[in-house]
């Protein structure tokens, strides 16, 4: 006896939602996206184990081709690759109970991991190739692998993805970027579940420098914004001989370094050296 599909669609759905947490394709936050929750994103040469309870038969471990599918008795090739545990569970049951199997019991779960792997490149103090083990990784946790940012790092991150499930290089990468001060200072939304493949770059932070009488100079991260007084509080502030007057700036105009008047208020510009001149008693 046939099931109708419609009510049966809708009934499975609002159980997948009940029991996982959505995921969009950027897949963020805790533990969701990790090897045994059903937001795991399933990968191309995972080997999945299904059991359709009563049904030797089906039950079994399918293994994921690298086009993203898999073979499965009744239904021929379904696809797993870039969709979620929850997602090919739902889509086997509904399947099955269309005119197959009545009220069919599916689980599916991930028996095999493929070798995964994402790359770390820039500013960080270990960059290369990073494997991601059993389970899924976040961004943060890459991060820390790599040994974190370095002093040159700025708050621009990326992570270029490939096309989802396609396991090649085909199609056009998503670029997702993300803000490395809301990642380590733990906002919610802001830590990304990484996949096989994804390359991540913490771009250079934008520099200036300060010379003269500060008690600290040298080369410094340019903050969005910064302003010359600023600037000057960043390096230790001036040194007992040293003047808020008369202040310049080393820039290029049009291929050529010139010295530029500059004020406290004064926004401070990439590539700047601020010159901090001795007072006159």
């Amino acid at each position: 006896m046939n099931v109708p599909l419609l009510p049966l669609l809708r009934l499975v759905l609002a159980t997948a939602c009940l029991c996982a947490t959505p995921y969009a394709a950027h897949a963020q936050g805790g533990d969701a996206g990790r090897a045994g929750s059903p937001s795991y994103i399933i990968g191309p040469q995972d080997q999945l184990s299904i059991t359709v309870y009563d049904e030797a038969e089906l039950t079994g471990k399918y293994r994921v081709d690298n086009d993203g599918f898999f073979s499965f008795p009744l239904l021929d090739r379904l696809r797993a690759g870039g969709r979620s545990i929850a997602d090919v569970q739902a889509e086997l049951t509904v399947r099955l109970a269309n005119g197959y199997l009545r009220n069919p019991q599916v689980r599916v779960e991930v028996d095999q991991f493929k070798s995964r792997s994402v790359f770390v490149s820039g500013e960080v103090r270990a960059p290369g190739k990073i494997t991601m083990s059993n389970s899924a990784m976040t961004l943060l946790e890459a991060l820390a692998q790599a040994g974190s940012a370095t002093s040159g790092a700025s708050n621009d991150i990326t992570v270029t993805r490939r096309p989802e499930g396609s396991g090649t290089a085909d199609g056009e990468p998503t670029v997702i970027p993300v803000s490395r001060r809301d990642l380590e200072t733990g906002r919610a939304g802001h830590d990304l579940v990484l996949q096989d493949g994804d390359i991540i770059h913490v771009a250079a932070a934008q520099r200036f420098y300060i010379a003269g009488q500060v008690r600290n100079p040298g080369f410094y991260v340019l903050e969005p914004g910064m302003t010359v007084q600023q600037a000057i509080a960043l390096s230790g502030g001036l040194t007992e001989r040293g003047s808020d007057r008369g202040l310049t700036a080393t820039r290029l105009v049009n291929g050529r370094a010139v010295d530029v008047p500059v004020r406290l208020e004064d926004a401070v510009q990439p590539n700047d050296t601020l010159n901090i001149r001795q007072r006159f008693f």
